[in-house]
């Protein structure tokens, strides 16, 4: 069985980046069955409950209110708007939904009460419910916490050297006392990166030693391959190879054996076989639907298919249970 290790050295970590592909695909298939059901996937439904405008200037991002792109700003959705497409993301096999708002971060107002809400009506329906609304007090975490918010979501996106290139408008230590907050207020943490931003292998590792070495894994790591977006700073990017994506979910899975790592945007580019090596590779979430927030997602009937050739199986929602009060050995076994 794999150590859980939170001390984790930048050589240790690119020594397993850089072996030989089958023999890493094989050692983080072994490690993800020493320490889950491999078949399981969690599916995730993330819906934008407010749409662009946001003064942030992350480069990537189609919803910051400075880049001219084709997406449309929308207000705050209605509870019952929210409700609808729980209902629909569940029957769709949907054990978690995420919602996600277009903010800088939350504000304590009458859009946050709404929030609080849909929390609660979505938790009504026995799925886990996830938020990404940027940052947040430790309070805040606390009102959500209490309205019964599962997840939180707040991505490292690359590593604190490269940072500042993709975003300026806050900094990686804001992004760290987020997490810290939400920790807290005893939410479960969702946190991961972005890949094909033009960084360096270099800080994809750095990325993966910040998050392996947080005092507790986070429960979810969500690997992203850019979708280049007209209009926004990395939109010439060229397209990440499905190789690198096998290299960081297999790094992924061999440091933070127990953390769910999920395959995230960018799956629309990926044929069935290059889904296949990731979940080999220990990928065991995915979000289904047919929209990340903005841009493109397979939808739930095509994954089913995908389930169905590869023997995979959704996993339920609250698995490890509702309560996360538990140490990080209770929670994540």
């Amino acid at each position: 069985m794999a150590e859980i290790r939170h001390n984790w050295t930048k050589e240790e970590i690119s020594e397993i980046y850089h072996t030989p592909l089958l023999d890493l695909i094989y050692g983080a298939a072994t490690v993800h069955r020493e320490n889950k059901d491999y078949a399981e996937v969690q599916i995730s439904s993330l819906l934008s409950i407010k749409t662009g405008g946001c003064p942030e200037d992350c480069a990537y991002c189609p919803q910051a209110a400075r880049y001219h792109t084709d997406v449309e700003v929308q207000a705050l959705m209605s509870v019952d708007q929210v409700t609808d497409a729980a209902k629909r993301a569940k029957e769709g096999g949907a054990s978690r939904l995420c919602m996600g708002a277009a903010w800088r971060e939350v504000r304590d107002n009458r859009d946050f009460d709404r929030v609080i809400d849909m929390v609660k009506a979505v938790n009504a329906l026995d799925m886990e419910v996830c938020c990404t609304l940027g940052m947040l007090t430790e309070s805040q975490a606390q009102r959500l916490a209490d309205a019964g918010l599962y997840a939180y979501n707040h991505n490292l996106d690359t590593s604190e050297d490269d940072y500042k290139r993709i975003i300026t408008t806050r900094t990686y230590d804001d992004r760290l006392k987020t997490i810290e907050n939400a920790r807290k207020a005893k939410l479960t943490v969702c946190s991961g990166g972005i890949i094909g931003l033009g960084e360096t292998i270099e800080d994809r590792i750095s990325m993966l030693k910040v998050l392996s070495n947080m005092p507790k894994h986070p429960e979810s790591v969500p690997i992203n391959a850019l979708v280049p977006v007209k209009g926004t700073p990395l939109a010439e990017q060229p397209r990440v190879p499905i190789w690198d994506m096998v290299r960081m979910i297999a790094t992924a899975r061999i440091i933070m054996p127990k953390t769910v790592v999920r395959l995230s945007a960018g799956r629309t580019e990926m044929s069935l076989t290059d889904q296949a090596l990731c979940f080999m590779a220990g990928a065991n979430s995915i979000f289904a639907g047919d929209k990340l927030l903005t841009t493109p997602n397979p939808d739930f009937n095509e994954d089913m298919q995908m389930f169905e050739i590869l023997g995979l199986k959704p996993r339920e929602a609250f698995k490890n249970g509702r309560s996360v009060v538990k140490t990080e050995k209770e929670t994540l076994s």
